[in-house]
């Protein structure tokens, strides 16, 4: 599925959309550049899942638990990690048990620890515009804007 952005809010409203046809223990895989719009998209998917909680980058902290919502929603940020073995070092597998929705920014550091992620490819096609690419997740419904 492809969608076309040109605001943050329009990001936003994807990934509501999105949030509304997962299940408990779906793992997002971001893939975008460094301000493409990863951040945004997580605070729709918040958004959709009726978490209340103000949504911010996990840059520093690595994750960020969002558990307002119908189901909790795992906000990772694997910039600073250099391998699958550091995200294990962190309880990955506890959070996967957790029952919640996991997003993974920069996941590329640790795919061959995401089993059959959802994958969101995000990429600027102009200052305020991107293109959102949608893939995986077989399970899910297609679904449109």
């Amino acid at each position: 599925m492809i969608f076309e952005s040109n605001s943050p809010e329009e990001t936003e409203r994807v990934g509501q959309i999105l949030a509304q046809n997962l299940t408990a223990g779906a793992v997002i895989a971001f893939e975008g550049d460094l301000g493409a719009g990863k951040t945004a998209f997580t605070r729709g998917l918040a958004k959709g899942l009726g978490c209340t909680e103000p949504v911010t980058s996990p840059t520093y902290t690595i994750v960020n638990e969002y558990l307002s919502g119908k189901m909790p929603l795992f906000h990772f940020d694997m910039y600073r990690l250099t391998c699958a073995d550091d995200l294990f070092d962190i309880g990955w597998e506890d959070y996967l048990e957790r029952g919640g929705v996991c997003a993974v920014e920069w996941s590329e550091n640790v795919a061959e620890a995401l089993e059959d992620p959802i994958l969101v490819s995000i990429r600027k096609t102009g200052e305020c515009s991107r293109t959102i690419t949608i893939t995986g997740g077989e399970s899910l419904v297609d679904f449109s804007l």
